[in-house]
């Protein structure tokens, strides 16, 4: 703006005002603008600021409120996972104990079937075993009646058995009779000799007489002897009743000396083909054979045990016994 002065000629004067006044004016105006501009927004955001702070207050109550929640919901879920658990075990031992529960009643079924067969069986024992209470009695009456028939048998039997042992003692004795009369007949017709002799109810021949040294075959003094001993047998036999059951044993023995030879490997076979002979020959001579019989004794029956020639010329000997059956 220029200013002049009435009257008074221009002058020439430096004009600084409009410019930085107004720079100046418009600076403050501005200045002022953005003072209010700050104000105006300093406010709005004290504002927007005291909403936020409430709401970040509300915010923070409740995070501090869903903290406490969702600490308690840990709480409340730790719980109800112990609770889990414990009914999960609850369960597994319920289901155990079903389980076990089947199987018994399943074993208890089986009992049952069980119980139902052996239940018919002790029906069906029970049937048999009234049929043998029946039948016991059955038997016990005829037992009864058996033992009164037995004991009237048993009378019987006993008296027959009296008879039967009176007869045998009868036939023992009547035995006894023709044996006595058999050596008695033999003392006659062969007389007394050296190497014959009768002891007790034996009849004794030294083999010597009979057979060789160190055979089996008969020689002809031998079969002489024999043949006097046979008419005496043979006699005697026509006599002795066909009940009677007699038997006349002929027995071979030798000395203790072993023997080996191309015939007879022992004294066992010796002493027996001996005996055999002595009893075809007799046999040969009309004896009947159902009554003879042959054995062999080898050198264990010895009459003499002494070691002398004598006593094992007498242990060599065939032996004639007269004896029941």
């Amino acid at each position: 703006m220029a200013f002049s002065r009435r009257g008074q000629a221009p002058r020439q004067e430096i004009n600084v005002w409009p410019g930085w006044v107004d720079a100046l004016s418009s600076l403050v105006i501005v200045v002022i603008f953005v003072v209010l501009v700050f104000v105006v927004a300093q406010s709005f955001l004290q504002g927007t600021l005291a909403e936020k702070n409430d709401a970040l207050a509300k915010l923070n109550t409740q995070i501090a409120e869903l903290a406490n929640l969702l600490a308690v919901e840990r709480t409340g879920s730790a719980e109800i996972k112990d609770q889990l658990a414990r009914m999960a075990a609850q369960l597994a031992d319920a289901q155990a104990q079903r389980d076990d529960a089947q199987a018994k009643l399943a074993a208890a079924g089986d009992q049952a079937k069980d119980l139902d067969a052996k239940t018919a069986q002790l029906a069906l024992l029970n049937e048999q075993v009234g049929a043998l209470r029946d039948q016991l009695t059955r038997i016990e009456n005829d037992l009864a009646a058996s033992e009164a028939k037995n004991k009237d048998q048993q009378t019987k039997i006993d008296d027959l058995t009296g008879r039967l042992n009176t007869a045998l003692l009868s036939r023992v004795e009547e035995l006894a009779k023709y044996r006595s009369e058999f050596f008695g007949r033999l003392r006659e017709v062969l007389g007394t000799q050296p190497d014959i002799r009768i002891v007790g109810d034996r009849f004794m021949l030294q083999s010597e007489l009979l057979f060789p040294s160190g055979s089996a075959e008969l020689q002809p003094a031998g079969k002489d002897k024999l043949q006097e001993l046979s008419g005496v047998l043979i006699n005697l036999s026509q006599r002795i009743p066909s009940d009677i059951p007699w038997i006349l044993e002929v027995q071979g023995h030798t000395d203790k000396r072993p023997i080996v030879t191309a015939q007879f490997r022992s004294n066992w076979e010796l002493s027996t083909a001996r005996a055999v002979a002595v009893a075809q020959f007799l046999i040969a001579q009309g004896l009947p054979p159902d009554r003879i019989a042959a054995a062999g004794f080898a050198e264990f029956d010895p009459i003499d045990k002494g070691d002398s020639e004598a006593a094992l010329a007498r242990n060599r000997r065939i032996e004639f016994k007269f004896d029941q059956r």
